[in-house]
């Protein structure tokens, strides 16, 4: 009877002690991992309620990345004569510094990043955990034979055909507005 006593006192003990380790996974699992995990959880969710879309058959995009790419080599007639299918919306847009208008435009098109490309820059962009690390990213020349990455920053055609680049603030709308200059007042006071 002992003996069972001392068996049963040892399989209880075990049985507590998973019991016990399994408690302390579950609460590894709350906090940031559980976070991360309901996070994708949701953004799969939504996702599948509300897809990408695959039935946009023309990019104002790439047509302004086409046109840049004529423009900035010295061929802008071919800049301008690029053809867009679809109708272009206009835009307003006034570009700042500090606390003053540099200038206002209209904008033909769309605002595009400086950063955007018409192709990849390079091969790979990350290796896959337990990849084959004997491969090497090979980077890719844009599409004027340059490597290496742009200005942060914006540009866009206006209707005449000019082509604007901004490293700055702006502020853009599909609607008109004017943004009144400010003036930028200061004293110095001299003591003494």
């Amino acid at each position: 009877m002992k003996k069972k006593s001392i068996i049963l006192g040892i399989i209880l003990t075990a049985i507590l002690l998973f019991l016990t380790g399994c408690s302390e996974e579950i609460l590894q699992t709350s906090g940031t991992k559980a976070d991360t995990t309901a996070t994708k959880q949701i953004a799969d969710s939504l996702s599948s309620r509300q897809p990408t879309p695959t039935d946009i058959e023309y990019s104002l995009e790439r047509y302004n990345l086409i046109r840049r790419a004529y423009w900035v080599n010295g061929q802008r007639e071919k800049a301008n004569t690029v053809v867009c299918p679809v109708e272009k919306p206009l835009g307003y847009i006034v570009l700042f510094a500090g606390n003053t208008v540099v200038n206002s435009f209209i904008v033909d098109g769309k605002v595009s990043s400086l950063n955007s490309y018409l192709s990849p820059d390079s091969e790979y962009y990350e290796y896959v955990y337990g990849g084959n690390y004997r491969e090497y990213n090979r980077w890719l020349a844009d599409v004027d034979g340059s490597y290496g990455e742009n200005d942060n920053g914006i540009f866009f055609f206006t209707p005449n055909g000019n082509y604007i680049e901004w490293t700055g603030e702006y502020l853009y709308s599909d609607i008109p507005f004017e943004v009144e200059k400010p003036t930028v007042r200061y004293e110095v006071n001299i003591d003494g």
